[in-house]
């Protein structure tokens, strides 16, 4: 028999759930990775899939050369690296315009790739290990994606937003193997347009805060635009949110 402490138990999980499936869509709204990595033409999306698997591989973006030759010449690369900052799905090193006559993306020959989300070589204050190698992620939210988007065991080191307090967090997968200072971890999110670039606006509103009170303090600062997070409820939006980008 159903006892009622079990019922209550069962309707505070689907009500985490939807409150994610509620966040994923918000996100999806100010991001759409991956409604616009569907608009790109098939060349294109494959690029952009190197560039995230060489990210997690080797902790560095592919160079313009290896994209070159990945897609037989110099202008085909730089072509599908001005498309892919163009749709910030990829950050580069240097901005991408268009001729106000042709419409074309125009970007530099010398053009080369500084990250795509989830991951960057841009310093951040997210670091994370993975496949013995070290990346940065852009956001707390994107440190805690990798692990299952990639299937592979990482170890994260950034620190609490508000205190300053080093957080370390070792993931397997969707779980969470390790948690310093304790698995009372929290994430934050301070909602904002993406308009300008979400490297550099949204997900800098991403983070890591020490504890629930901790957290709860932040969220006072702005209650109409945070939101709180445990760390499996960030874990399911991260993955979530970046997982299809790997998929067709």
């Amino acid at each position: 028999m159903t006892t009622l402490l079990e019922i209550e138990k069962e309707e505070s999980q689907a009500t985490e759930r939807r409150d994610v499936l509620q966040s994923l869509i918000h996100l999806q709204q100010l991001l759409p990775l991956k409604k616009r990595q569907q608009a790109l033409a098939p060349v294109v999306r494959m690029v952009h899939r190197a560039v995230l698997r060489s990210l997690a591989e080797t902790g560095k973006p592919p160079r313009q050369a290896e994209i070159a030759a990945m897609l037989g010449s110099k202008q085909s690369a730089v072509h599908a690296l001005a498309t892919l900052g163009r749709s910030d799905l990829v950050i580069l090193d240097a901005p991408v315009r268009q001729d106000e006559k042709t419409h074309q993306l125009i970007a530099p020959d010398g053009v080369e790739v500084l990250g795509a989300y989830p991951m960057t070589t841009e310093k951040t204050p997210h670091k994370v290990e993975i496949n013995g190698h070290g990346v940065n992620a852009m956001c707390a939210v994107d440190a805690l994606a990798l692990s299952p988007m990639f299937s592979q065991d990482t170890r994260i080191e950034s620190r609490c937003h508000v205190t300053g307090v080093p957080i370390r967090i070792r993931q397997k997968g969707t779980e969470i193997t390790e948690a310093i200072p304790s698995p009372e971890i929290r994430v934050g999110i301070r909602w904002q347009s993406a308009c300008a670039g979400a490297a550099h606006t949204l997900c800098t509103e991403m983070v890591f805060l020490k504890d629930a009170e901790t957290a709860r303090t932040w969220r006072e600062t702005d209650t109409s635009s945070i939101e709180l997070f445990t760390l499996p409820e960030a874990i399911e939006l991260g993955a979530a949110f970046f997982l299809p980008l790997l998929e067709d």
